[in-house]
């Protein structure tokens, strides 16, 4: 075993430098959604695929006067005609690995 480098004087070998690189590896990585949590995350992405997003605001104050804004969104399932429904399912199954728990709860339009 070919030797990396010294800590303490002591000289370190390659195969237990791995087992903490790997080790660090996986104490970093996320831990996967509850399918509730992946059925919430991915019920907003079928929502954005059903129609565009937006808003509009509009403010007023005694320093600077009136204000108005526009927020208008546009996510690439809803350009592409993509079946929300479909979005729905794919998330969930990405997320999880699974099938989704429940049906989505889209928006009526």
């Amino acid at each position: 075993m070919r030797c990396i480098g010294y800590v303490g004087g002591q000289p370190v070998k390659q195969s237990f430098a791995f087992i903490m690189m790997a080790g660090l590896a996986a104490a970093c990585s996320p831990t996967p959604p509850t399918p509730e949590e992946a059925a919430q995350r991915c019920e907003k992405r079928a929502q954005a695929a059903q129609a565009p997003t937006g808003g509009v605001t509009v403010g007023m104050n005694s320093e600077t006067g009136m204000s108005t804004g526009i927020e208008i969104g546009l996510s690439a399932d809803f350009l592409r005609g993509r079946d929300p429904f479909e979005v729905y399912e794919s998330c969930v199954i990405d997320l999880t690995g699974e099938p989704p728990i429940r049906p989505a709860r889209l928006r009526s339009l």
